[in-house]
């Protein structure tokens, strides 16, 4: 543990230890040098320009790397040479699907970046940042914890990671059974990370982290019902910032119980809340444990599987995605335990989550029932967004072992590109969900 322990919660840490960060460390916390087999290259700095393709592709967020091939492909016949390099969450996947599943391997690229305002962020943060009984202090813009001391840190990185300002998106969700039958939603997202902003401040902003916007355009039937999370510091606030808006409805309610366990709307109870953006939300139901740092096989730059080119109907397959669209790297990942507290309850009993060590995304998830019997997996495929110098989730899965079915959620391969508006803070209150709610509601019914 580096410095003294400020609390049970958080570490504090010397200048000296920072002096690390920027150096032998990249400014949020990664080791800058690879490995020692090759295997992992040294990052120098990520994709900090947009490639060529991006202006012939208007936007569309194109691969940077069109040239790469796969180094090889696991499979169920081949896995043992390789089952180091995976959870157990993702050698059940290969065993439950020994006839499809499978995994192209493709150089690893660390092209993970951020603006440079936010490296100095994390710099100040690193010295400054605490957790005082479980409520985040003294931290803005960045992550707050690059020199993470437990678990719990850890977990705030992926949560408070940069993003945009404000970000939009219409992504197709897909809930697929086991016959390969599957019903499909349409999601219309905004997001404000008021954290991310220069000059953010944790008490003139009531603690307020985030604002998620989240309404289904699609199917009929749902069309209008949304959610408006406010994610914040401080735990024991946040079922005051939890409101729903139901299909029909004129007014939405303030929902206390709308985060953690509760099952996302459309997605056939394949995901909780918390399990949007892979874990959102508070962190006071588990007790975390920074297990430490292993090299695995990860989605990464998923640029391909993101393609306008890919309809859906080609990417999303009986039981999984399609594997010849989907690439996987070898990468350090932090590895942290989750146990439900005592006294506490959750949908899982235990989660162990795999937190890429260059941006703090979280790539791979393994869930356990009540049991402590590995019950979901999560995957998370992502590309670097080079305008804006973030990492943007581009499919997220929730894997269902027992039931041989699955969630996808955050596709746009036929719809329009993630978006960046100009929305102010004064738009994503309850009122504004009510408003496009009863909007989309209506024109579903015309």
């Amino acid at each position: 543990m580096l410095g003294g322990v400020l609390s049970a919660a958080s570490a504090y840490v010397t200048p000296e230890d920072a002096a690390v960060l920027g150096a032998r460390l990249s400014p949020l916390g990664a080791e800058v040098a690879g490995n020692a087999s090759g295997t992992i290259p040294a990052w120098t700095g990520g994709l900090t320009a947009p490639p060529p393709c991006f202006e012939a592709s208007r936007g569309r967020y194109c691969d940077p790397y069109p040239d790469d091939r796969p180094l090889y492909v696991v499979t169920a016949e081949n896995l043992t040479q390789y089952e180091d390099l995976l959870t157990p969450g993702q050698r059940a996947l290969f065993a439950a699907f020994p006839d499809s599943y499978r995994m192209r391997v493709f150089p690893t690229r660390r092209s993970f970046a951020n603006p440079p305002p936010v490296y100095a962020a994390a710099l100040a943060n690193a010295t400054h940042a605490v957790l005082v009984d479980g409520t985040l202090d003294k931290a803005a813009t960045a992550v707050p914890f690059p020199l993470p001391a437990n678990g719990v840190e850890a977990m705030w990185n992926h949560r408070l990671r940069w993003r945009p300002l404000v970000t939009e998106r219409v992504s197709a969700q897909f809930a697929v059974a086991a016959s390969g039958d599957f019903s499909q939603a349409q999601l219309r997202e905004q997001l404000r990370f008021d954290y991310g902003e220069e000059g953010y401040d944790l008490h003139a902003a009531r603690g307020v982290l985030s604002q998620r916007l989240q309404w289904i355009e699609a199917p009929e039937r749902l069309a209008g019902a949304g959610l408006l999370i406010e994610d914040v510091a401080r735990a024991a606030d946040f079922g005051r910032h939890l409101w729903q808006f139901g299909t029909g409805a004129e007014h939405t309610q303030r929902v206390p119980n709308l985060g953690y366990d509760t099952s996302g709307i459309g997605t056939d109870d394949l995901r909780t809340n918390d399990q949007i953006d892979t874990y959102s939300g508070p962190l006071d139901r588990y007790d975390f444990k920074l297990v430490g740092k292993q090299e695995l096989l990860v989605p990464a730059n998923s640029y391909a599987l993101h393609s306008d080119a890919v309809p859906y109907r080609e990417l999303v397959g009986r039981h999984h995605l399609n594997p010849d669209l989907a690439r996987y790297e070898r990468r350090r990942v932090w590895v942290v335990d989750a146990t439900v507290k005592r006294g506490s309850s959750h949908l899982y009993r235990h989660r162990r989550f795999y937190l890429d060590e260059d941006g703090w995304q979280i790539r791979v998830v393994d869930n356990y029932d009540n049991r402590d019997v590995l019950w979901r997996v999560q995957e998370t495929h992502s590309v670097m967004a080079y305008d804006r110098l973030y990492e943007l989730p581009v499919a997220e899965t929730v894997y269902d072992l027992p039931g041989s079915r699955y969630l996808v959620q955050s596709l746009n391969n036929e719809g329009p590109e993630v978006a960046y508006p100009a929305i102010e803070a004064g738009d994503f209150g309850p009122s504004a969900l009510a408003r496009r709610g009863r909007k989309l509601s209506r024109d579903a019914q015309r």
